[in-house]
């Protein structure tokens, strides 16, 4: 099975580091079986197709607007991802998830299945390092449920022993070079 796990968000912004935050903490504690990737995209902007093409499954991290307070995670299915018509770009950075899942659809190379794993953000606005405290205690509820999901599909990761730190490069203090 291929599968992708899929960090996105831009680390200078707060809250919206939430994707490659998760991403970092799987890649040092764990590792995945054959045919599971996972990698930080960042901001991909209208780049997201090549990403999401080609692989069954997709499990997508990131912040994402809802009701609730900040910290608090949500999870959508495929269905509940296309369930609105896309709405309009505000950023050159916007991922585009919607625009990339029907495009793939139309081209025939969509992903059978989607998870967005989704934190509600507290500061995205910002351009600031470092996420609030909400979203930080928010890391390891997402990093379990991406585990669940891939237990649940029968590619379990394995966690390392011991766990490597992760690799938070974009809030290396400055003297640290």
């Amino acid at each position: 099975m291929k599968v992708a796990v899929l960090g996105l968000g831009n680390v200078l912004m707060g809250d919206d580091a939430l994707g490659p935050h998760v991403i970092a903490h799987l890649s040092a504690g764990y590792d995945f079986p054959a045919g599971v990737i996972i990698e930080d995209l960042g901001t991909p902007g209208l780049d997201l197709h090549p990403h999401l093409a080609g692989h069954e499954v997709v499990i997508l991290v990131d912040v994402v607007k809802s009701e609730g307070e900040p910290g608090a995670l949500r999870l959508y299915n495929k269905d509940e991802v296309l369930r609105h018509a896309p709405g309009p770009r505000v950023s050159p950075h916007d991922p585009g998830v919607k625009e990339a899942l029907l495009g793939l659809q139309f081209a025939g190379d969509d992903p059978h299945e989607v998870l967005l794993v989704g934190v509600i953000p507290d500061v995205v606005c910002n351009l600031e390092v470092g996420l609030s405290p909400a979203v930080q205690a928010a890391i390891p509820v997402a990093e379990a449920a991406v585990l669940a999901e891939l237990d649940r599909l029968g590619c379990p990761a394995t966690p390392r022993q011991p766990p490597q730190p992760a690799d938070i490069w974009w809030e290396l203090p400055a003297s640290a070079g």
